[in-house]
């Protein structure tokens, strides 16, 4: 009977996993995962290059992994075990009691290398410059992860790309506006990122900096477009149990309006943009709603009198808060650097602009070549 029930076992096994090899194989393959927000992997070539160095190995392992059969339904059940038995990390997110926050924030790179890009365009632009590092939900709730992963502090970091900047380039202090006001709904429970409250927190401090007074909060209203937001910490964990985000737009009804807003692609075509775009709520990431999808080129004309015109190198941390700025400008052209085929100087003349600011996330910032079309 032993070996009796232990070949039904094997066989049971057995069958099991030629079951789900035959729908890894023969099932139809995604280009994409909604759930995950990215772009799954490709087949991949198989050449004696890659054969003798073991990396068609680890590329096929990762093909598989892709598209394994329920892939999704996996990570969800492995993410609700796991939280279940106290293991609050899954696939570098940190589970915590209302918050998902990223549990890899120490292990990233100095920003160095992002300081010296920024050096190096400082010396080709002749107007004033400034930057605001903003960090992220880690950085701000890092009492909420545990010890042994708050060995590189978020501040500390900021502070170490800060004094790696040229003496003329001015630094705005993010880190410790958004601390104070922590409390608040200032960042998402599912995204590094802040909301647009916090970014609004933020514009109050930079736009004086620019020379303008605020907008008070109250000339605002205030439209909750969903409360069902999963950013970019659910798409890595598939975790459900904090609840969803809500995505606010900012509308000031005394305010200048938008005259136009047109995004370049590397090719020179244009297309019409919009400064909230709500057809992006039905997409896979719904904060893309700020802005649209991203282009190399963004340029938004306003009806303001003033003549000031803004040039606004960014990441996505700055998509919410481009909005509170087009009340202060004639013009406010903004760069994505990561969009760029080239050199930012092949796109616009950096002598148009007696402003600029460079607006990004830490943990963007700690990226090697985030910001190499800044100089070459």
């Amino acid at each position: 009977m032993t070996k009796l029930s232990s070949r039904i076992t094997a066989i049971a096994v057995l069958a099991y996993m030629a079951y789900f090899l035959i729908l890894t194989v023969f099932s139809g393959k995604a280009e994409r995962s909604s759930d995950e927000n990215r772009e799954l992997s490709k087949l991949p070539a198989v050449s004696l290059s890659s054969l003798l160095d073991g990396s068609v190995s680890a590329d096929m392992g990762t093909y598989i992994a892709d598209h394994f059969p329920y892939r999704s339904k996996w990570i969800k059940v492995n993410t609700a075990i796991r939280s279940e038995i106290g293991e609050g990390i899954v696939n570098g997110v940190y589970i915590s009691d209302d918050m998902l926050l990223d549990a890899k924030a120490s292990e990233r790179e100095k920003a160095s290398e992002s300081a010296a890009a920024v050096n190096a365009f400082a010396e080709r632009y002749s107007g004033a410059l400034y930057v605001a590092a903003i960090p992220t939900s880690s950085g701000v709730y890092r009492e909420r992860l545990p010890e042994y992963l708050d060995s590189y502090r978020e501040s500390q970091q900021i502070t170490d790309f800060y004094e790696g900047l040229s003496s003329g380039i001015k630094r705005i202090d993010a880190f410790n506006i958004l601390k104070m006001l922590n409390e608040n709904y200032i960042f998402y429970r599912n995204d590094t990122k802040w909301t647009s409250y916090g970014a609004y927190c933020v514009y109050r401090t930079v736009i004086q900096k620019l020379g303008f007074l605020p907008t008070t909060y109250d000339k605002y209203t205030v439209r909750h477009v969903t409360s069902d937001f999963r950013g970019n910490l659910y798409n890595r964990s598939l975790y459900s149990g904090t609840d969803p985000d809500i995505l606010d737009f900012y509308h000031y009804p005394s305010s200048a309006e938008v005259a136009s807003c047109k995004g370049y692609y590397n090719d020179g075509t244009s297309v019409d943009k919009k400064i909230y775009d709500e057809r992006q709520l039905d997409s896979d990431y719904m904060y893309s709603a700020y802005l649209g999808e991203d282009v190399p080129l963004l340029r938004i004309r306003t009806n303001v009198n003033n003549e000031r015109r803004l040039l606004v190198i960014k990441d996505s941390y700055a998509d919410c808060f481009i909005p509170f700025l087009i009340q202060h400008y004639s013009e406010i052209d903004v760069v994505s650097p990561e969009q760029l085929d080239g050199f930012i100087g092949d796109y616009i003349d950096l002598s148009d602009y007696e402003q600029a600011l460079i607006l990004f996330g830490i943990e963007n910032l700690s990226r090697k070549g985030i910001l190499s079309n800044l100089t070459k």
